[in-house]
């Protein structure tokens, strides 16, 4: 990972983010890997502001054997959320959905029908394990599009496993699912394979979303950073990303 803090930290209060719509991040407090307080919630979201983005999709974890977030535990985490941003006057608009591991237990959650968690009407962000592939990814694909969901794959270029072989992103494409990149990918944060991947989908245009998928201080941080605002404004200019269609 690429060390912002080995550099003095310059910020332009000119530059912004070119999007004002989040669609990924883990701001709700207390429920997975993100903020671990609504402290740092507000922190984080006062950063994000501040980058120009006044709505944000809260997309905590649902991985079965660590985060098992239900609907009851995100919407009380939101809640909780937007009464403290409402009494801190941070004018954002917050919502929440989830971001789902592919995984047996999501598996089991699409078979039995439980009401699943989307961005924005049946749209639905997914993640795969950074060690492997999902198992059985194609099946549990199959039964996601049969209810009718539209999936994102998050962050697609920070799986290794598709390092060596690009044209797996064009095949989740043709699978059926939307990329979304994250921001600091583009900029070295994750290391220099998953920085060209990024690049990769976008020079070919297979990205349809981005995300900061911010979890924490250090991630603000970075983003903050001039250099980091370049280079995404220099990967974004032109494009119109987080539009969903109508």
């Amino acid at each position: 990972m690429f060390s912002f803090f080995k550099k003095k930290q310059i910020v332009d209060p000119n530059l912004r983010l070119p999007f004002s719509t989040d669609i990924h991040s883990h701001v709700l407090p207390g429920i997975d890997d993100g903020a671990p307080d609504i402290e740092t919630s507000l922190q984080l979201l006062r950063g994000l502001y501040n980058l120009g983005i006044r709505e944000t999709v809260a997309t905590p974890h649902i991985i079965g054997d660590m985060f098992r977030n239900t609907p009851e535990t995100i919407g009380a985490a939101l809640t909780k959320l937007k009464q403290a941003a409402e009494e801190a006057a941070i004018d954002i608009k917050i919502s929440a959905a989830a971001e789902y591991m592919i995984d047996d237990y999501f598996f089991n959650l699409i078979k039995q029908k439980s009401p699943l968690l989307t961005v924005k009407d049946k749209i639905i962000l997914t993640e795969q394990p950074y060690s492997a592939p999902s198992e059985h990814l194609v099946e549990i694909t199959f039964e996601m599009m049969t209810d009718g969901y539209k999936p994102i794959m998050a962050h697609p270029e920070r799986y290794f496993y598709y390092h060596n072989d690009y044209e797996k992103f064009e095949y989740l494409k043709e699978l059926g699912y939307t990329l979304q990149v994250n921001l600091l990918s583009l900029t070295g944060y994750y290391g220099k394979a998953v920085a060209k991947a990024a690049k990769h989908i976008m020079d070919n245009d297979l990205a349809d979303f981005v995300g900061t998928d911010m979890h924490h201080d250090r991630h603000l941080f970075a983003l903050q950073h001039y250099d980091s605002l370049k280079t995404i404004n220099k990967y974004l200019e032109r494009r119109e990303f987080n539009v969903f269609p109508s």
